[in-house]
């Protein structure tokens, strides 16, 4: 979906005492959106995933609407530094081999009590349990078992690689490990159906993958919960991502869910066919050259997202419409030549609306977004990087 034409010149209005480059975050569509995730989860609690935000404030916001409850962090150096900032129920999403900060985990009660960590092999038993805090504390850590949830159809993987762990005895067995260790409580398991919730549909066959492994991982997942059910009274069973928030919602199994990116509504999000997110994030950059007829140069431009290599990854000229990247430089380190029919109308010192293809890598960029309401800047406020802070 993209957002009226009104709301690009309320946007130039709020921001025009700025200097590009700059980003922005429109918070009516980022509330539009936080209220959409919450009315796919259908009665769900929704789980904010942090990679896809970077900014304490929105992930306050976000916290805030009615049907939100936690946080998915992506490091724990991360969840320690949300836990010291008053940030409660924090899931940690992928495991850690940072040994600092599993011994100041292990030494702080209020981190203790409030941070689950991520686990799929006995290797990570063994680091979370090797080396004694800087103080005892009474409370074991709290331990999340990393499920795969990829669809596999004879050799063909289709998902990501995360966990080895995949059936109903692979998944019990390390959960015997972690029930056996006094210093561990096994509170949940985690499935990321990536296949489902982070591609577009985009064709005929990626919808058929998307619903026979939908239908796959609604059994599976069942067995798995029921084999683990006997070894610990599970806490949460987290499942789903932004894409498949209204599948997620309808498996019993499941008990929460998690979005992030559906906040700010990348461009990787445009191709869905059950939801129509608003962009809500955006970055400009300035004209400084005009190199040739038809053709403007502004500044910066080169914020690719993670991902296979391809154009998919490049940010995304937004407005003024009919701009294009050249198929020669494309976004650039520090400078972007655009073409296409209104390029030859931009002038030195014109701005550039951008969208970035993922969510919260955007936050990597820039130390502050600034808020927009109507047409005013309501809030400056820092990201992650703005408060200095980096966790990958």
């Amino acid at each position: 979906m993209t957002a009226p034409a009104s709301r690009y010149d309320e946007m130039e209005r709020a921001t025009s005492a700025l200097d590009a480059p700059f980003a922005v975050v429109d918070l009516d569509a980022f509330r539009a959106n936080a209220a959409d995730l919450v009315h796919r989860a259908a009665g769900k609690p929704v789980r904010v995933a942090t990679k896809s935000v970077r900014c304490r404030h929105l992930i306050g916001v976000a916290l805030t609407t009615p049907g939100f409850r936690g946080v998915m962090a992506y490091s724990l150096r991360e969840a320690l530094w949300l836990a010291g900032q008053g940030v409660s129920d924090i899931l940690v999403a992928y495991p850690s081999v940072d040994r600092e900060a599993i011994r100041s985990l292990r030494a702080d009660p209020v981190a203790l009590d409030g941070v689950t960590v991520m686990v799929d092999d006995a290797a990570h038993l063994e680091l979370l349990t090797r080396h004694p805090p800087r103080e005892q504390a009474d409370a074991p850590l709290r331990v999340c078992l990393d499920v795969d949830a990829s669809l596999r159809l004879g050799p063909l993987h289709l998902g990501v690689r995360r966990s080895p762990l995949r059936t109903p005895a692979q998944v019990r067995r390390l959960a015997e490990q972690v029930v056996r260790h006094r210093g561990l409580r096994l509170v949940g398991l985690m499935f990321y159906e990536a296949q489902v919730a982070g591609l577009p549909d985009s064709s005929a066959p990626v919808r058929w993958v998307k619903r026979r492994s939908t239908l796959e991982l609604l059994d599976r997942r069942a067995e798995v919960v029921e084999a683990v059910h006997p070894l610990a009274e599970l806490e949460l069973v987290n499942g789903g991502g932004t894409g498949s928030l209204h599948l997620g919602a309808r498996d019993p199994s499941l008990t929460e869910l998690s979005a992030g990116s559906g906040l700010f509504g990348p461009t990787l999000f445009d191709g869905y066919d059950a939801f129509r997110p608003r962009p809500a994030a955006f970055f400009t950059t300035p004209v400084v050259r005009r190199p040739a007829p038809g053709m403007a140069t502004t500044f910066g431009g080169g914020w690719p997202a993670s991902g296979p290599a391809g154009r998919s990854r490049l940010p995304a000229p937004w407005r003024p419409r009919g701009l294009r990247l050249t198929r020669t430089e494309g976004a650039g380190e520090v400078q972007t030549p655009l073409a296409g029919p209104t390029a030859g109308d931009l002038h030195i010192g014109d701005r550039v609306w951008w969208r970035h293809a993922k969510a919260g890598e955007l936050c990597e960029h820039v130390g502050e977004l600034h808020l927009v309401e109507a047409d005013r800047v309501v809030a400056s406020v820092p990201t992650y990087r703005g408060e200095g802070q980096a966790f990958g």
